[in-house]
């Protein structure tokens, strides 16, 4: 693996929701749900992306948005457009005062009619990430960017519209894996282009001998690499790889080299109850004290305090007694039956449901 194989392979959606809606101007939707990723793109018509805090991005017919959570998003079609409808909670629609939105705006599964004839389709399709090599992707990332189709148009994208509008057995788990192809698709394109200020260890991937190091600490962490073996192992002298290294990621290599080691550290303790000795040597540490003491340099604490800080946090995120996160909780929401996604809520349902 790559610097950015690795972090995109963080990135995997888990029940993620989809949902096409039709709409007529003026119409305007906010996204306040805290979901870490959304990917937005208008299929039919244009409209406007108003990320929380930023300038509104245009969206034109076949671009593609990637917008970055928790803060709401709002697409509309002028930047002025009031919001007509919130959706919130993943997938809970409801009007700005909070009246729950009726079951006669759902079409379909993941078809929404705002305005049934409406010339704009919006699709849009969003899910949780979790885990320290994921949030490295994301601090890389602006809050908001599209990438315009006259530019680069995501083959899978049309996939995604057409499953959408059916029900199939699986149906979930294609669009999961959909999703994923679209957004690290539109990323590594995003990441290619001049114009990006992209991070400096992407570019220096294709360095001849930086890349190769790179790959190397990525693949083989555990390996007590020094300057010299990396070195030899890309064929050039300790002081050349040193000095390039420095001129194109930005920081010598072993210092790039404990930050991945520490932040892998992270993304084990999260994972599950493997020791703390058992992650060490996994990641280039001869014992747990001497991860400790690398972990508590660069977090601030150590690693049995950090695990148990995510153990404490976890009741209160998920509503479940105190037990370790295990690796499916930590990756996203699991799949399960598929939703509505304008569903009303509970509340809302339980009292129309009631007896007067």
């Amino acid at each position: 693996m790559d610097a950015l194989a690795d972090l995109l392979d963080g990135v995997r959606a888990r029940g993620s929701l989809f949902s096409q809606t039709l709409l007529s101007p003026p119409w305007s939707l906010l996204f306040s749900h805290p979901t870490a990723l959304t990917v937005v793109t208008m299929v039919r018509g244009s409209g406007w992306l108003l990320p929380e805090g930023g300038e509104p991005l245009r969206l034109d017919s076949g671009d593609i948005a990637i917008v970055q959570g928790p803060g709401p998003h709002t697409v509309a079609d002028q930047p002025d457009t009031v919001p007509q409808y919130v959706i919130s909670e993943a997938d809970v629609c409801t009007t700005p005062d909070g009246t729950p939105v009726r079951a006669e705006l759902a079409l379909g599964l993941r078809v929404c009619g705002v305005s049934p004839d409406g010339p704009d389709l919006l699709l849009s399709g969003s899910y949780d990430v979790a885990g320290e090599v994921s949030r490295r992707l994301l601090s890389v990332l602006p809050r908001a960017f599209v990438v315009p189709a006259t530019e680069y148009r995501c083959a899978a994208m049309g996939l995604v519209v057409e499953e959408t509008l059916k029900e199939r057995p699986g149906q979930q788990v294609v669009l999961d894996r959909l999703l994923d192809l679209v957004l690290i698709s539109t990323l590594r394109h995003w990441f290619d282009r001049p114009e990006t200020r992209a991070p400096s260890w992407y570019p220096a991937m294709a360095d001849p001998v930086v890349g190769s190091a790179l790959r190397l600490m990525h693949e083989r962490p555990a390996q007590p690499w020094t300057v010299a073996s990396l070195a030899e192992r890309c064929g050039v002298s300790r002081a050349s790889l040193a000095r390039r290294f420095n001129t194109l990621v930005g920081e010598p290599p072993m210092s790039y080299l404990t930050e991945w080691r520490i932040t892998r550290a992270a993304e084990y303790l999260r994972e599950g109850e493997t020791t703390v000795e058992s992650i060490a040597h996994r990641v280039g540490y001869s014992s747990a004290f001497a991860l400790s003491v690398a972990f508590k340099r660069m977090r601030g604490t150590t690693p049995t305090d950090y695990r148990r800080a995510l153990w404490e946090r976890a009741p209160r995120a998920a509503g479940t007694s105190r037990v370790p996160r295990t690796p499916e909780l930590t990756r996203g929401r699991v799949p399960g039956s598929p939703r509505s996604p304008f569903r009303e809520p509970v509340e809302a349902a339980s009292a129309r449901s009631s007896p007067e």
